[in-house]
């Protein structure tokens, strides 16, 4: 699992988001962007968070370090904004803190990555749907003169239906994935060379990736009445659209 650190002090709200991440310190003397599970999008945010992220790691994209953060009651009881206090308190227990990157800022276009990192997010974008990397919200930053990958819980967004429908890997690997807003369209390569690569690393990374998240976050259904039958879920979902690339994988400059 992520490693777990204790946040001691919240320090402030980042109010871009529509889930209104805060700033906090943490036991380990780290700073961290914390996501809360309390927010509007719920645990399945969190999770997506850490999938897509360490699936990125694992490709080599820069990705700020995760952590698991435990948030003390206690710490609620003194902030003085109502909003603020009722994420706070819906968020008692294990939430998940983002590596802070003193500095940094947003993509503008500046400093654009190389063709080939940029082709590498495209495709980690494709295969895991994620739909919010367009110039309207790049969730991308610049630090050290270098582009970090963040923002990643709008991915995986069929896990939403699960309560509902169940697990249906094939419907995942079918979906196809609209590259013509992406930020990085103008920058890329075509990630199709890149797919068997990347694909082969995805295939042997995915269960320790999967390990990363917490149990507690994995929420059961009728159809997955425990945290590995949710992993189960994730894990044969992602490898069946690993498997169907021909349904999403964008042909850039074909």
């Amino acid at each position: 699992m992520l490693e777990t650190v204790q946040a001691i002090r919240y320090v402030t709200p980042l109010r871009e988001g529509g889930s209104l991440p805060g700033i906090v310190e943490a036991d380990d003397l780290g700073t961290y962007v914390m996501k809360f599970r309390g927010a509007g999008q719920g645990l399945k945010a969190l999770v997506a968070e850490v999938i897509v992220a360490e699936i990125g790691r694992m490709i080599g994209l820069r990705v700020p370090d995760l952590r698991a953060v435990t948030l003390d009651a206690r710490i609620a009881k003194y902030e003085a904004d109502q909003e603020v206090q009722d994420l706070l308190t819906a968020s008692v227990g294990l939430n998940l803190g983002v590596d802070f990157l003193p500095g940094s800022f947003g993509y503008d276009g500046s400093v654009p990555p190389t063709p080939r990192e940029a082709a590498k997010v495209l495709w980690l974008d494709a295969f895991t749907a994620n739909v919010d990397r367009t110039w309207s919200n790049p969730n991308l930053l610049v630090w050290h003169g270098r582009m970090w990958a963040i923002d990643h819980g709008a991915a995986l967004y069929f896990h939403h239906s699960w309560p509902n429908r169940g697990p249906d890997p094939a419907r995942f690997a079918s979906q196809p994935f609209d590259a013509s807003e992406h930020v990085l369209l103008e920058v890329t390569d075509n990630p199709s060379p890149l797919h068997h690569d990347l694909a082969v690393i995805v295939k042997g990374a995915l269960p320790g990736v999967l390990d990363q998240v917490p149990d507690e976050w994995l929420e059961p259904s009728d159809a997955m009445p425990d945290a590995e039958a949710v992993r189960t879920a994730y894990r044969l979902s992602l490898l069946a659209r690993l498997d169907n690339s021909s349904a999403w994988l964008p042909q850039v400059g074909s």
